[in-house]
């Protein structure tokens, strides 16, 4: 029997906030599986600023999604029907097969997940790309040491919290950034952050240099705009800058601030600053590493996480427009099926 896939496809490019007229939806039919291919149901959609970029055409590190293509996205799927040798019908895969329901894929592209060991969805995030991020970034590029102060904004997404966590773990001091009494109560409650500082308090600045009195030694970046500019003059000499997003800039919002580009180097040759942006695909060698340390973390509680889960695919572009306001409250995921 033909199988039939349910599909978000990208309409139009945005100028500024994605919305409905930029998505379409349509149903088409999947090709059976070739030799070495699987037929896959779509379980998890994960819901990542990163996608924003790929909504517009300007220069990245990665080609867009044509006008008219599947959104793309990480997801957790079901083997559905198998002509690869290493995976059978019920297996679950970790999966890059987009805003669908139902795909086609080469079995070598995909990495079964052992049911056992944590929920399935957590693939996509703390022991997935987000979790990976905060990993390789923090430890391989900031490198944090014990005493030291990391701090991180948007704390209660799957990156932030993980950083926090893992820094803390490193025997640091880790102060969170966050949207509200809430998300800054759960980063001192739930994932055992030093200190959280709303970013909507109009003395945010004076909070955060309260909350640093020795200033800052690393800074996971990921949101730019007004957090960095209270983050900058908190930076030690030697401080580092793992630089993993700009989510305030994503949307496309014009900057109306004089060019601070003279004022930035000058502070990054007299501080001895490392300012270094990456993109987690960079350390994908270090990825067993991640898994086994992660892993072990997760299962003994040492790092928790949380998932903010939105049910039906229907919901993604909503959902999606709301993570780039920070409306989510954990890892976004939307699920597509049971």
């Amino acid at each position: 029997m033909t199988q039939t896939s349910r599909q978000i496809r990208l309409a139009a490019r945005p100028d500024g906030r994605p919305e409905a007229r930029h998505f379409r939806f349509e149903e088409h039919p999947v090709a059976a599986p070739a030799e070495g291919e699987v037929l896959l149901q779509t379980l998890f959609l994960s819901l990542d600023p990163y996608m924003r970029g790929r909504m517009s055409d300007a220069k990245s590190y990665a080609e867009p999604v044509a006008i008219g293509a599947v959104m793309e996205g990480g997801t957790v799927s079901r083997v559905l029907e198998s002509r690869h040798p290493g995976l059978r019908a019920g297996d679950v895969v970790l999966s890059h097969a987009g805003w669908q329901t139902h795909a086609t894929a080469p079995g070598d592209s995909l990495r079964k997940l052992d049911i056992g060991i944590a929920p399935v969805s957590t693939a996509l995030g703390v022991l997935g790309m987000p979790g990976f991020t905060a990993w390789a970034g923090l430890l391989l590029l900031g490198q944090p040491k014990a005493g030291e102060t990391v701090v991180v904004a948007a704390a209660t997404g799957p990156v932030g919290s993980a950083v926090g966590q893992i820094a803390k773990l490193r025997g640091a001091r880790a102060v969170g950034i966050a949207g509200g009494p809430d998300k800054c109560r759960a980063l001192r409650e739930e994932f055992g952050f030093d200190a959280a500082i709303d970013h909507r308090a109009p003395d945010f600045a004076a909070q955060l240099a309260a909350a640093c009195p020795e200033g800052i030694d690393v800074y996971f970046e990921n949101v730019g705009g007004a957090v960095w500019d209270a983050v900058f003059p908190l930076l030690n000499k030697f401080a580092r800058v793992p630089v993993c997003g700009l989510v305030s800039q994503y949307n496309g919002a014009a900057s109306e601030s004089p060019d601070r580009l003279p004022a930035l180097m000058r502070q990054v040759l007299s501080r001895s600053l490392t300012i270094r942006g990456f993109i987690q695909t960079e350390f994908a060698a270090r990825k067993p590493d991640f898994l086994r340390e992660m892993g072990q973390w997760v299962s003994e509680g040492k790092v928790r996480y949380r998932e903010d889960v939105v049910d039906g695919l229907d919901r993604a572009p909503e959902a999606f427009a709301g993570l780039l306001e920070g409306k989510n409250f954990g890892k976004l995921l939307v699920k597509v099926s049971d």
